[in-house]
């Protein structure tokens, strides 16, 4: 399976560089032109009406925020290693990014959060399979297999 990154530009640090929004876009649309099946993984929140009815299922992902703060911190060390921690500059990005994450469930929160994926599912034209809680990845892909067994071809 190719990954490919949408929102961010290449850059050192990696994730510091957004890409231009309409560059984004129609990267993203020729990449999906060209397959007859894919999966898009993140948020597409402000990124335009286009793909309100761009897909076939949505899949909502929500865990509850101290264990998903924890994966992170967790990831984030994996990634990028002490460096997170011994350097001022990476150290100072991590705690932002930590900070900006720890925000998600906040329900005053106007940026990407809860709040904002779930009035942003509602505009979907597509079923939305919601999966909250600390579930496994078997448990999550055995879901998700289910609910395309059960679509309307």
């Amino acid at each position: 399976m190719t990954q490919i990154l949408f929102f961010w530009e290449p850059s050192d640090p990696p994730f510091t560089v957004k890409r231009d929004p309409i560059k984004r876009n129609n990267q993203l649309r020729s990449a999906l032109e060209k397959r007859p099946g894919f999966i898009v993984g993140g948020s597409l929140v402000s990124w335009g009406d286009e793909w309100f009815s761009a897909f076939d299922l949505a899949v909502f992902l929500w865990i509850p925020p101290d264990i998903r703060l924890d994966r992170l911190r967790k990831r984030e060390f994996t990634r990028y290693g002490s460096v997170i921690y011994e350097d001022e500059h990476r150290n100072q990005l991590f705690e932002e990014f930590i900070s900006w994450a720890s925000g998600y469930d906040n329900p005053l929160s106007t940026r990407r959060s809860l709040v904002v994926h779930e009035n942003w599912m509602k505009k979907l034209s597509c079923p939305i399979l919601e999966l909250r809680g600390d579930y496994t990845v078997q448990e999550r892909l055995d879901a998700v297999i289910k609910q395309m067994a059960e679509r309307p071809v």
